[in-house]
């Protein structure tokens, strides 16, 4: 008897589907790939996607247990998703069950019907009508919120409305706004669109070139300088395509630069724009969600889970700040978004733009063997031009809080002569380190292989690794001594000196310290472009893509941070750094200065970067690496291990080297293991074990087998392992 076999992934650490009988009420003949089925797994129940339907299964019929439930009578997951999700799975070896759920938005992991789509938006009621935001002036954020949803009558989504949801909530007290469905709010498309910028030679040769291949996949590496209108690029090539009814996918990194992006698609465009970040709650990221499934939302916009997005009717991928580092998860299903991007749009053979001031060496060694096109944007736009260079040597110099004398009177000449100022420094809170003057005690971590790092306006010493935090000492553990100094300096230090030096002069710091409150990132960075604050105070959060038109000097407070990494990939990051914030200074009309306080000036790296600029280093650090025979030149992957004792993650991975030898594939080279470069961390001792290889598919094919062999091993019950393919960092 033929039999009708269900295979389906399941969220669970085992790198395998499971088989089912189908629900004895169900017609197999009615399912379909990419649909949720809730299955009893172990003594649980669990919602899984069918991946395919089988006739036979390699356990005997009477062990099959049927499948519970079928929740969809359509599959959630889209025919494209399933197979990129499934390609994922295998190429970056994860567990197929655990990756398809990352697929999926929260609330439908849990088994809520896609139609309900809850409560999404917020709309103004008959009541909330007839109060004049101006009344309001007790209460701002109020006041902002009634003025946004006068604009919106029909609702507004909560992800466009600057406000915590206490605001909201007061608002909702007080009879004046309820809530509502994205189905009842047309309100993501703006007003009044805006009319398109008059585009340079350079421009306009870029969206020619891409709108001429709208019809199938091709790859193109938009290169431009900071301020030479990446963006208008992107939206007159998205014009197009809106005209033709079909979708755009925009990626970005972070957060941070989400906003000012959707006020500019909105600005722009008169269509429904669906957004799609951790700052959601789950039920408005289902929305988003349900809009570019149905095709409803024409453009959609989002951080880097947003690759796993349905498109109903795809146009175009777009993957902004290419080379950022955030566009590759961390931990758990470790995925590259930007090549998932293009992975993708290769499937659905329409083009992809990877676009960057600062583009990462893979991606300019794809143009080099031809897998790119490649656009570059070598002029700011307008009147703006590019800013000048300066290195101050501050050896043997003396620094207030990191700030030395030649500096400051920049700051000061910059701020006499109306510009505003951006300081640079990636490094938060008061001081990274906290010493006995007497005894030379350090405030460490207990849990990491890290020190301390003082934030004096909360009196707390934090590690900034495992989140730990305990209050400030005063008195040494050691000797009892009450000389407890810091060493060196954070942004809140700077802060401190800025205000000593500048008492009259407004600032602004922007840092993950003074942004934790929903909203307050929106709602500094507005006042950073706005000019109310004369002096910019940031770490990486001001760093790349935010337009500052005032902006007339931009200082960075330690360049020496990324020129001696352990990372092969420091320099590289470094450079990325340096340009991407000095291209805050002279977007418009005045000219910008950079002044980069280093120990090291005549470092050859940043001479290099400074005289010739990013694509002079970034040729000369390509050809560093094809020495080196490092990526992307080449092919690692990081097998990595922790566990609560020393010894035990260095024993099992020095197992797994021998399994590696033990099958003959040369052309894969193993180093280590070795403890990582901090390898106490959240009170687990870690180590790593890299392989590295001239051929992707040799690496590919010894993973393959790898991992089914570290699934049996009985070592592999003592530690955490994970698999790391095309790792961005090696930490």
């Amino acid at each position: 008897m033929i039999q009708t076999i269900l295979r389906i992934a399941v969220p669970s650490p085992l790198y395998r589907s499971f088989d089912y009988l189908p629900p004895a009420s169900v017609a197999a003949n009615t399912l379909q790939p990419g649909s949720r089925i809730r299955v009893p797994f172990g003594r649980r129940k669990t919602i899984g996607i069918l991946l395919e339907i089988a006739r036979q299964s390699e356990l005997e019929h009477t062990r099959l247990k049927p499948a519970l439930e079928v929740l969809d009578e359509e599959p959630v997951l889209s025919s494209d998703i399933l197979a990129m999700t499934q390609w994922a799975s295998a190429y970056y070896h994860h567990p197929i069950g655990d990756a398809l759920a990352t697929a999926l938005p929260v609330v439908l992991r849990r088994g809520l019907a896609v139609q309900d789509a809850g409560e999404t938006g917020w709309r103004l009621t008959q009541a909330g009508r007839q109060v004049d935001p101006a009344t309001l002036s007790r209460a701002p954020r109020q006041a902002t919120v009634i003025q946004q949803l006068c604009a919106h009558p029909q609702g507004a989504p909560r992800s466009t409305l600057d406000a915590p949801a206490e605001v909201l909530r007061n608002l909702s007290n007080k009879g004046w706004i309820e809530p509502c469905t994205l189905e009842d709010a047309e309100a993501d498309a703006a007003p009044v669109a805006s009319t398109p910028h008059n585009l340079n030679a350079a421009q306009q040769s870029a969206v020619d070139t891409v709108t001429a291949s709208l019809k199938a996949f091709d790859a193109f590496l938009l290169e431009g300088v900071t301020g030479s209108g990446k963006t208008e690029v992107y939206l007159q090539i998205i014009d197009s395509l809106i005209g033709q009814g079909r979708q755009t996918l925009v990626l970005v990194p972070e957060i941070g630069l989400t906003p000012q992006l959707v006020k500019r698609f909105r600005s722009r465009f008169t269509v429904p724009l669906a957004v799609l970040h951790s700052g959601l709650s789950d039920r408005e990221r289902l929305a988003a969600w349900r809009q570019a499934r149905s095709g409803k939302a024409l453009i959609i916009i989002g951080t880097r889970s947003a690759i796993f997005t349905p498109l109903a009717r795809p146009g175009l991928l777009v993957v902004d700040e290419e080379h950022d580092s955030s566009l590759k998860q961390q931990d758990g299903f470790r995925y590259s978004a930007r090549d998932l991007a293009v992975w993708r749009a290769r499937q659905l053979d329409i083009p992809i733009i990877l676009g960057s001031a600062t583009p990462s060496l893979e991606s300019l060694f794809n143009v080099e063997h031809q897998r790119y096109r490649h656009l570059v944007l070598p002029n700011r736009t307008g009147a703006a031009s590019l800013p000048s260079y300066e290195i101050l040597d501050i050896r043997k110099q003396p620094l207030e809080h990191g700030l030395g004398h030649p500096l400051l009177k920049r700051i000061a000449h910059h701020l006499d002569h109306d510009g505003q100022v951006l300081l640079f420094l990636n490094r938060r809170g008061y001081a990274p380190t906290l010493v006995c003057h007497d005894c030379g005690w350090i405030a460490e971590c207990q849990r990491c292989d890290a020190r301390l790092t003082w934030h004096q306006r909360e009196q707390q010493l934090r590690c900034h690794h495992c989140g730990s935090q305990q209050p400030l000492v005063t008195n040494c553990p050691e000797c009892q001594s009450t000389e407890l100094r810091p060493l060196g300096q954070g942004t809140e230090r700077v802060e401190q000196a800025l205000a000593e030096h500048f008492p009259e002069v407004e600032r602004l710091r922007i840092d993950r310290d003074t942004t934790r409150r929903k909203g307050e990132l929106t709602k500094r960075l507005e006042q950073a472009h706005s000019g109310q604050a004369r002096i910019l105070l940031g770490t990486q959060m001001l760093a790349k893509g935010h337009h500052f038109p005032r902006v007339t000097l931009v200082g960075i407070l330690n360049a020496d941070q990324g020129l001696f990494g352990t990372d092969f990939r420091s320099s590289e990051r470094m450079a990325q750094l340096i340009v991407q914030v000095a291209g805050r200074a002279g977007r418009h009309d005045r000219a910008g200065q950079v002044a980069i306080q280093t120990h090291h000036p005549d470092h050859p790296l940043l001479q290099l970067l400074i005289r010739q600029g990013y694509p002079a280093f970034a040729r000369a650090a390509l050809a560093e690496r094809e020495a080196a025979r490092l990526p992307p030149c080449s092919h690692i992957a990081l097998v990595r291990a922790e566990a609560a004792r020393q010894p035990v993650p260095t024993a099992f991975l020095e197992r797994v080297r021998q399994h590696c030898e033990a099958t003959g594939n040369t052309g894969v080279e193993l180093w280590g293991p070795v403890p990582a470069s901090m390898e106490r961390r959240a009170g687990r001792f870690r180590a790593q074990l890299l392989l590295q290889a001239e051929r992707r598919g040799e690496l590919q094919q010894l993973l393959h087998g790898l991992v089914r062999q570290l699934e049996q091993m009985k070592e592999a019950r003592q530690v955490r392992w994970s698999v790391d393919v095309d790792p961005a960092d090696l930490f």
